[in-house]
């Protein structure tokens, strides 16, 4: 029988997760492609990213407080196989509203997976390391994703996209349905952390609410990386180039992360990341460089990444119980599902030159959640910051 902490279950939720996550790995080429492939405005094709993202946050926010209720083993699979069903059937249709109702439920069926994957890395004996090989899988999966799918979307068609999203749900499904790590009991907490079973510590809500404002940040800039670079003139080839450094450069952070564990305090890791998200926005778009524009995309995702993986090992050390683990999916979702539609809007009334502006506004925001749950960590409990 798999478990977390075998080699066939480690396997297993890396596919799960590189599954799940993979519309984070492809927002720009997905709103590309509806941009350029389907003919939607810049709103509604951040719009329909928006829609699928929304159905996981609400799948997960479902999920979550149920976690431990959960046949993980028999849901996960399922859920990847539906999403991909659904990815299909977007190609059949080309009503925006019936691909919007597509959207949406394959996010729930996408949702219910990758949160119940997340729970049982909750689970894990070390979260945070589990999570980082999780992130690892995730930035070489990247490479291979980003150095291809938009050369077979130029040759293709945009059809493209849904084909390699279904085929993708397709090998996670059948490497968790054989091997999916079996559930452990709940770990019993240490008598410091007895509360994190009850209400959830104040701290946790003020991490919850920086984590998802960063992927406000994170989606709506990233969304649109590969159409500023359009617009700058790059061509297909320089684009396609920049994908692929950008999947080299974010088999880093995870790694690093994992490295650095014991080193650095998550809360201070949280709170200086939303710095970088706005230098790097304002290179992105006011660079005249293709090496600097390139540069910045491809540091970007890294931002996000590191800062995740050590404000997931922050949130299992304050809840044990898996919950707020199990819920990450909406955390970071919920902030993502935002990005491309703001993004969008802003896009199309203003253009470009006014995301790095927004960036820095919401990464403002996050910096002073992530201030405020280090007082609260500070002054409640040593514990967790003890390494």
């Amino acid at each position: 029988m798999a478990t977390t902490e075998c080699a066939r279950g480690r396997l297993a939720l890396c596919s799960a997760h590189v599954a799940g996550m993979v519309d984070m790995v492809a927002l720009p080429v997905w709103v590309g492609s509806l941009i350029s492939g389907f003919g939607f405005s810049p709103a509604r094709a951040g719009g329909l990213a928006s829609i699928f993202l929304i159905g996981v946050v609400v799948a997960s926010l479902y999920l979550a407080p149920r976690f431990n209720r959960m046949n993980a083993r028999i849901l996960v699979p399922i859920g990847f196989i539906v999403c991909g069903v659904l990815f299909l059937l977007n190609i059949v249709v080309d009503q925006y509203e019936i691909m919007g109702i597509f959207h949406f439920l394959g996010g729930l069926a996408l949702g219910c997976a990758l949160s119940l994957t997340h729970g049982t890395v909750g689970r894990s004996t070390n979260p945070h390391r589990t999570f980082a090989l999780l992130q690892f899988a995730n930035g070489v999966f990247a490479i291979g994703f980003m150095g291809s799918v938009p050369l077979l979307i130029h040759a293709y068609g945009a059809e493209a996209m849904y084909y390699t999203f279904a085929a993708i749900m397709c090998v996670a499904a059948l490497l968790t349905g054989c091997f999916f790590p079996a559930q452990l009991p709940t770990p019993q907490p240490k008598r410091s952390t007895a509360k994190s079973h009850g209400s959830l510590p104040v701290g946790v809500w003020f991490g919850i609410a920086g984590v998802s404002v960063m992927a406000i940040t994170q989606s709506m800039m990233f969304s649109f990386l590969e159409r500023v670079g359009s617009a700058k003139g790059f061509s297909v080839e320089q684009l396609a180039s920049m994908f692929v450094i950008l999947g080299f450069v974010n088999l880093a952070p995870a790694a690093l992360a994992a490295v650095l564990e014991k080193r650095f305090k998550p809360h201070l890791v949280m709170q200086f990341a939303p710095l970088f998200q706005i230098g790097l926005a304002l290179l992105i778009v006011y660079s005249g460089s293709f090496y600097m524009y390139a540069a910045a995309g491809a540091f970007y995702p890294f931002i996000m990444i590191f800062t995740h993986t050590f404000a997931f090992g922050l949130f299992a050390k304050l809840d044990p119980s898996g919950r707020v683990v199990s819920s990450t999916p909406a955390i970071n979702m919920l902030g993502a599902s935002i990005g491309p539609f703001l993004g969008g809007v802003l896009v199309q009334e203003i253009g470009y030159g006014a995301l790095p502006y927004a960036v820095s506004v919401l990464a403002l925001v996050a910096m002073l959640s992530f201030f405020m749950i280090g007082r609260h960590i500070k002054r409640n409990s040593p514990v967790v910051l003890s390494h």
